[in-house]
């Protein structure tokens, strides 16, 4: 769900207020790739922190833990939506970072596509034949089974004079 910048400011101090401000969309577009990286990473500290406070909370009030101020927590509501809020900058950023990642490939490959039709254009033109006439051709190419050595008409013939021989010997 869609937090306002509203709640964004009511939920986080001043610094971060100003580093999620630099995750929207008029600002994204103006930081730099390393001033980008840099912000991403100020913000992934800072969810990361959230984080460790939210769980640390739970576990007070569950009552696994020892209290780290002057009483064990009661709540920790205000740290989940502030971690909800430094985690959306943080996709949003993230999604910016990828986006410009791919425009640079798309224009990188582009880039070397022009250079190789310029190149294929640039280079001498295959050598054709002088004529029309035909070269010799194909050559014929020797069959490499075995050959048979003795006519299947006779082979036929013999098993057929063995078959009455046999038949004969039997009566």
């Amino acid at each position: 769900m869609a937090i306002s910048r509203k709640d964004e400011a009511r939920f986080l101090d001043k610094d971060e207020t100003a580093l999620v401000e630099k995750s929207h969309h008029p600002d994204i577009s103006s930081l730099d790739d390393k001033e980008l990286s840099s912000t991403i990473k100020l913000i992934r500290e800072r969810r990361d922190r959230a984080r460790e406070i939210g769980q640390r909370q739970r576990r007070e009030m569950r009552g696994k833990a020892k209290p780290q101020g002057a009483k064990a927590a009661g709540d920790n509501a205000g740290t989940k939506q502030k971690m909800a809020v430094l985690a959306q900058a943080l996709k949003r950023l993230n999604s910016e970072q990828t986006r410009r990642e791919q425009l640079s490939a798309r224009n990188s490959t582009a880039s070397g596509m022009k250079r190789a039709m310029e190149l294929k254009s640039a280079a001498a033109a295959p050598k054709r034949p002088s004529s029309k006439t035909a070269d010799k051709g194909m050559k014929a190419k020797p069959n490499k089974k075995n050959e048979q050595i003795t006519d299947p008409r006779e082979v036929g013939r013999v098993s057929q004079q063995i078959k009455k021989a046999q038949a004969k010997k039997d009566k």
